[in-house]
Order: C-alpha cells, then structure tokens, then sequence
C-alpha cells in the first residue's frame, strides 16, 4: 500500500525539481523573456532557445577575452616599471583599465563585493605588488580557461578579489 503512495508522490516531486531546475536556467536568457506568459509555436520556441545559447556562448568567450586582456595588460606594466623604475601616463590608464576589466569579470562569475577576506598579506613594496599582480593575472586567466558557461569558478572569484586588491593597492602606491 504504502508503495503504490510513494511512487507517484515520487514521481512528481521529482518532475517538479527538474522544471524548477529548468525554468530557472532559462530565466538566465534576455531573450527568453519575450515569451513568458505566451503560448508560441515550437519552431519560435526554438529558435529563441538557440539564441539564448549563442547568447551564452558569447559572453563565455568575452568573458575569456577579457582575462587574457587583463594578462596582457599586467605583462606589458611589470615590463614598463622594470624599464621606467615607475609608471608613466600610459601605463595608468592601463591600470585603470585593468580595473575596469576586474570588475566586469567579477560582475560575470556574479562575486560580490565582499572585502572582507584579508588572509593575503599586503606587498612590501610596488615592485613586489606588481610581480604578484602579473602573477595573479595569470593564474586568473589559466583558471578562467578551466571554467566553462555553466559553472562558476570560486577560485576565480577569489583570485579576481585578490587582483582587484593589488590594483588599488597599486594605485595608492603610485
């Protein structure tokens, strides 16, 4: 008796969590939003969902092409300060952008703006903040290649917090 209850209860529970589980990946989607609430043919349907895809697929990638804009630009600073013993105009506004950067990618893996982690410790120096920042970049970069459209990446997060540190930390030095 109490297993011809079970199995349908069963049954549907679990056909429930699987379209709540849906639903909620496609509520992700802007374009999805234009259907809600009205009844089109499959073939639209469809089509919305492929662009929803696409639409993932390319923030995924800009996404990447952030991270390895974050690494170029740290690898052409730590060469500047090397060079110059300091930075110039150019390589400010390449902080800055570095900045921008970091927070868009932070913005993307959905990270908030808690600053409360402070186990890393502060760099002695400018010159060892900028070692470790072309360091840090890298490894965001390598971990941000690791991820794909479906995950998020806690290690990037934290990786992206302790970038975002060291570019202030910078700013303030410079």
């Amino acid at each position: 008796m109490l297993k011809k209850l079970f199995n349908p209860v069963f049954l549907f529970s679990l056909i429930l969590m699987f379209s709540i589980c849906i639903d909620a990946q496609i509520n992700n989607c802007s374009n999805i939003g234009i259907i809600r609430g009205e009844d089109y043919p499959e073939q639209i349907r469809e089509k919305l969902t492929e662009l929803c895809i696409k639409e993932a697929k390319e923030d995924f990638q800009q996404l990447l092409d952030r991270g390895e804009e974050i690494a170029k630009l740290t690898d052409e600073l730590e060469i500047s300060f090397a060079k110059n013993n300091g930075f110039t105009s150019v390589d400010r506004e390449k902080i800055e952008r570095v900045e921008n950067l970091l927070k868009k990618i932070r913005k993307d893996l959905q990270a908030d703006d808690n600053d409360d982690d402070e186990k890393e410790s502060k760099p002695q120096s400018l010159l060892e903040a900028v070692r470790t920042l072309k360091e840090k970049t890298s490894d965001l970069f390598e971990e941000l290649k690791k991820t794909s459209r479906y995950s998020i990446s806690a290690v990037a997060i934290q990786s992206s917090n302790t970038i975002l540190k060291l570019v202030r930390f910078i700013k303030k030095g410079n």
